[in-house]
C-alpha cells in the first residue's frame, strides 16, 4: 500500500510540472484498477486530462474499474467520438453495469454512440429484472460446434478469444444454439488436433437461468469452485456467461445488505462518505420507529406486574441483565441461522432439527449463565437474599433457552414467508426477545417470591 501511495504522489507530480510524455508511460503501463483508484485522488480537471493520456483499450479497461462518480463525470466532458472509443473497447458486462446507475442524459449520449446491434443488446440487459442473472452476464464467451476439430476450434479461438471476456471455459453449442457441453481451454490444447470437439466435451453442464437470483448463483460459484457459469434461456439457448469477478462483485453486494438489514437499516448503495444527512437519516428513522413502538410492549408488560415491583422492588435492578443477555442469546442463533441459510447449509425443512438443536445449545448455555450469576449474587450482593437469586438465575437459564429457539425460527419463518431473512436479526429479535424475557421473569417471580 505504502509503495502504491507514493506512486500514485510521483504521477501527481508529473501532472502539476508538466511532466506528460512520461506521465502517459507510466499510467499505461499500470494495472487498470490502480489507474482507477489513482483517479478517485484527483481533482474532476485533472481526471479527464490524465484520461485523455491512456491509449483506448488501456481507457476502456480503467474506465470499468471506476466508481460511478468519475464515470460520469468522465463521460459528461468526453467527446462523442471518445465515448464511442469506450463502449467499443468495453465488454458488454460492465457497459451495462455503468448505464444501470448513470443518470437518464448520459445513458442517452453512450447509446446513441454504439452501434445498433449493441445498443439492442444492452436494452435487452437493461430490460432484465435487477439481481438477477441475466442483469449480471455477458455475452462475449468462446464458442464451438460440436463437430468441430481441435485444430480448427485452436483456429477460431486465436481469431475471436481476445474479444472474450474469458478464454478458459469454451462453451459447445448446436445449430439452435442449445447448450450440449462444455471445454475447459486445458483439455483443449493438449488434445491431438485431429479429435473432435464431441468426443472431449464435458456434457455434464451447470448452468442458471436469465431469472435466477444472484444470490443462488453466487452459491453455486462457490459449491463448484467455478470460474465462470454459463446462462440459458427457458429453452435450454445459452444468451451469456457470469465470471467470477462479477460474483466477487454480487458477494459483496450481498454481504452489506444483510449488515444493513441486521443492524436495521434500509440497504443503500451509495458508500458513506458520499451519502447525503438526509439520505442516511431517511435509511435509519423506519426501523427505528418500528423498533420504538415495538419497545412499548416491554412497557406495557412492566406496568402489569407493578403490584410485584412494589412488592420486590430489587428485581426491577436486574431487568436490564435479563433483557441484554436474553438479546445476546438470540442474536447468536440468528446470525448463525442466517449465515446457514445463506451457504446453503439450512433449508426451511430443517426448522425442527435447529429448533430441537438450539433448544439443547439454549439449556446448555442457560444453566451455565444461571449458575454462575447464582454464585456472582449469593457471593457479592447484599441487596437480595437467596430466594431472590434463586429467581433471578432461574429466569435467566429460562430467558436464554426461549431466546435461542427465537432467535432460530425468526429468520427460517422470515424466508418460508419470501421474506429476507436478515431483517430478523439483532434489534428486531432483542425486541421480542424483551418481551418475552420480561414475562417469564415477572411469571418466575411470581410463583416463587409472592
Amino acid at each position: 500500500m505504502e509503495e502504491m501511495e507514493e506512486l500514485f504522489a510521483e504521477l501527481a507530480k508529473m501532472i502539476d510540472s508538466g511532466e506528460y510524455i512520461q506521465l502517459k508511460k507510466e499510467l499505461n503501463d499500470m494495472n487498470p484498477a490502480n489507474i482507477a483508484e489513482f483517479f478517485e485522488q484527483l481533482s474532476a480537471e485533472k481526471q479527464l486530462f490524465a484520461f485523455r493520456l491512456l491509449t483506448k483499450d488501456m481507457a476502456a479497461e480503467a474506465f470499468s474499474y471506476m466508481d460511478s462518480d468519475t464515470q460520469e463525470h468522465i463521460v459528461k466532458s468526453i467527446t462523442d467520438n471518445e465515448v464511442r472509443n469506450i463502449v467499443d473497447e468495453m465488454f458488454l458486462d460492465d457497459t451495462v453495469d455503468f448505464l444501470g446507475e448513470a443518470p437518464a442524459n448520459l445513458v442517452n449520449k453512450v447509446l446513441r454512440n454504439m452501434d445498433a446491434d449493441k445498443r439492442n443488446l444492452v436494452n435487452q440487459f437493461l430490460n432484465y429484472p435487477d439481481n438477477s442473472a441475466g442483469s449480471i452476464m455477458t455475452i462475449e464467451f468462446v464458442q464451438f460446434r460440436a463437430d468441430m476439430t481441435v485444430a480448427k476450434a485452436m483456429e477460431e479461438l486465436r481469431k475471436t478469444g481476445l474479444d472474450k471476456e474469458t478464454v478458459y471455459t469454451c462453451y459447445v453449442l448446436d445449430a439452435s444454439r442449445i447448450l450440449i457441453g462444455v471445454l475447459p481451454l486445458r483439455t483443449l490444447i493438449f488434445a491431438e488436433d485431429d479429435m473432435v470437439i464431441s468426443q472431449l466435451m464435458e456434457e455434464d453442464v451447470i448452468s442458471v437461468q436469465t431469472l435466477d437470483d444472484q444470490e443462488d448463483i453466487a452459491y453455486i460459484f462457490k459449491k463448484y469452485n467455478l470460474i465462470s457459469v454459463p446462462v440459458v434461456d427457458k429453452e435450454g439457448r445459452m444468451v451469456g456467461i457470469i465470471t467470477v469477478d462479477d460474483i466477487v462483485d454480487v458477494i459483496e453486494q450481498e454481504t452489506t445488505e444483510d449488515m444493513e438489514k441486521m443492524s436495521a437499516l434500509l440497504p443503500s448503495d451509495e458508500a458513506y462518505l458520499k451519502t447525503s444527512v438526509v439520505a442516511l437519516s431517511k435509511n435509519r428513522i423506519v426501523w427505528l420507529c418500528v423498533l420504538m413502538i415495538s419497545g412499548t410492549l416491554s412497557g406495557l408488560v412492566i406496568g402489569q406486574y407493578e403490584n410485584l415491583l412494589e412488592a420486590a422492588v430489587v428485581l426491577s435492578s436486574f431487568i436490564p441483565i435479563l433483557t441484554g443477555t436474553g438479546g445476546n442469546a438470540g442474536s447468536q442463533a440468528s446470525t448463525t441461522i442466517i449465515r446457514g441459510m445463506a451457504l446453503g447449509e439450512i433449508e426451511i425443512s430443517d426448522i425442527a432439527k435447529v429448533l430441537w438443536k438450539e433448544i439443547r445449545v439454549g439449556l446448555l448455555c442457560g444453566s451455565i449463565l444461571g449458575f454462575v450469576n447464582l454464585i456472582r449474587l449469593t457471593l457479592f450482593s447484599s441487596k437480595t437474599n437467596f430466594q431472590v437469586d434463586f429467581t433471578i438465575s432461574l429466569s435467566m437459564c429460562f430467558v436464554v433457552v426461549v431466546a435461542k429457539g427465537v432467535g432460530c425460527m425468526l429468520p427460517i419463518m422470515a424466508k418460508a414467508l419470501k421474506f429476507d431473512p436478515a431483517i430478523m436479526a439483532g434489534p428486531l429479535i432483542s425486541t421480542v426477545v424483551d418481551v418475552i424475557a420480561l414475562l417469564i421473569f415477572f411469571n418466575i417471580a411470581k410463583v416463587l417470591i409472592l
